[in-house]
């Protein structure tokens, strides 16, 4: 029996993305965020998901899309990282999905140097971009993150 990988698959804009499954949380209604001043770029704000403050990661700027404002009718995705969680906002929750791991492609074979995206999976109705969440953040963004964080918690 061949070897499948499970997949969360979400959608910006027209473009479909997908993160393994088993960094995936949930996908909870879009909320509106707070302002974390001095967080790097990528950072949209903050929000408080079951009593964690979390950052929201900006994952239109992070994939070169225009970007908009989060809408009412728009999605969170909270999703581990190794050393956080962190909050994606996506246009809409596909479900999640299971890939042969032959059916993925590798990214150095399609793009070299292609840093977030951990694969390309070729499904019947199109392919889905499989990212990799660890590598959405720069160590300098950690860094920025985390005393941004610890401001704002201290009340400094």
């Amino acid at each position: 029996m061949e070897k499948t990988e499970q997949l969360t698959v979400f959608r910006l804009d027209e473009q479909r993305y997908a993160l393994p499954l088993a960094s995936v949380q949930r996908v909870v209604r879009a909320a509106e965020l707070t302002p974390l001043p001095n967080a790097p770029g990528i950072i949209l704000g903050i929000i408080d998901i079951s009593g964690s403050v979390l950052p929201v990661i900006n994952l239109r700027r992070r994939f070169d899309l225009a970007e908009r404002e989060i809408k009412t009718g728009d999605y969170f995705l909270i999703a581990r990282m190794e050393r956080r969680t962190v909050v994606l906002p996506i246009d809409n929750a596909e479900g999640v999905i299971e890939v042969p791991v032959g059916e993925i492609v590798n990214p150095a074979r399609i793009a070299p140097g292609v840093r977030q995206l951990r694969g390309v999976a070729k499904l019947a109705d199109g392919l889905v971009l499989i990212h990799d969440l660890e590598s959405f953040l720069s160590l300098e963004d950690e860094q920025m993150l985390d005393e941004a964080l610890h401001e704002e918690m201290s009340g400094a």
